[in-house]
């Protein structure tokens, strides 16, 4: 288990928000933990330097291109790239430096996978470079697949089943716990404990994580399977509850 960097862009600035409000529709926009002063290209550079791979550059809404690419230049090949990602487009960031896209949106349409966009993403790039992100939300005691900026329920579980069917047509996952991200009151352990049982690529974990007791509790809870994310505990994010040097060093323990 290692634990992964993140850099989140909304309107162009990395920001840490919490998830679940996330929305087109409210003119307030989504609730912010917090606004970096400095750049992604920032981030990017100081993951290089603690040679920090696989981690996520993501794309809330339009906006972002400019400062994603920024961060590409200051770390090629260090992190993968999403938010928007379509068969069309996903070449586009490969040549520029993203290590994978990540995509989750595009390969669904009113609920349901679109099983051509997902064979076409693996023409288009190979199944190597894609990251399948099934971030979800809990409904009637099941997580349930969100898109659209985790505001649309699909009629897709996180199971077994489904962990089997997209592993066909990716290299990893990406599961984000919508419910608690961006919250630091806990991780969720039942998702977890689903992903380190069903999981056969490769995953990363993100949401939840208040402090380092947390983190090690992924890597009890995940079976040492699992990666994990954290992003508004962090001190380099304005939290208070992990610091990023400690982070670093526990991917050297």
């Amino acid at each position: 288990m290692k634990f992964r960097p993140c850099i989140d862009l909304h309107v162009g600035k990395v920001k840490q928000i919490v998830g679940s409000t996330l929305s087109d529709s409210d003119p307030a926009g989504p609730a912010t933990n917090f606004t970096s002063e400095f750049p992604a290209a920032h981030y990017a550079a100081m993951y290089r330097r603690d040679k920090l791979t696989g981690g996520h550059l993501i794309m809330l809404g339009p906006g972002n291109e400019a400062a994603a690419l920024s961060a590409l230049a200051a770390w090629p090949g260090g992190l993968q790239v999403g938010g928007g990602i379509t068969a069309a487009n996903a070449g586009y960031w490969l040549d520029r430096g993203a290590a994978a896209v990540i995509v989750t949106s595009y390969v669904f349409q009113d609920g349901r996978v679109r099983e051509e966009r997902l064979r076409e993403l693996v023409a288009a790039v190979g199944r190597e470079r894609l990251v399948l992100d099934l971030s979800c939300r809990k409904r009637d005691g099941r997580y349930w697949v969100v898109t659209d900026r985790w505001q649309k329920f699909t009629e897709v579980t996180v199971d077994a089943d489904s962990l089997d069917y997209f592993a066909e047509f990716g290299a990893e996952f990406l599961v984000h716990a919508v419910d608690v991200e961006g919250k630091c009151a806990g991780v969720a352990e039942d998702l977890i404990k689903i992903l380190a049982e069903h999981a056969p690529l490769p995953t990363t974990y993100a949401g939840g994580v208040a402090s380092m007791a947390d983190l090690y509790r992924i890597k009890e809870v995940g079976r040492d399977r699992l990666d994990a994310t954290i992003g508004s505990a962090l001190d380099i994010f304005g939290g208070q509850g992990v610091k990023y040097a400690e982070a670093v060093a526990f991917n050297a323990a």
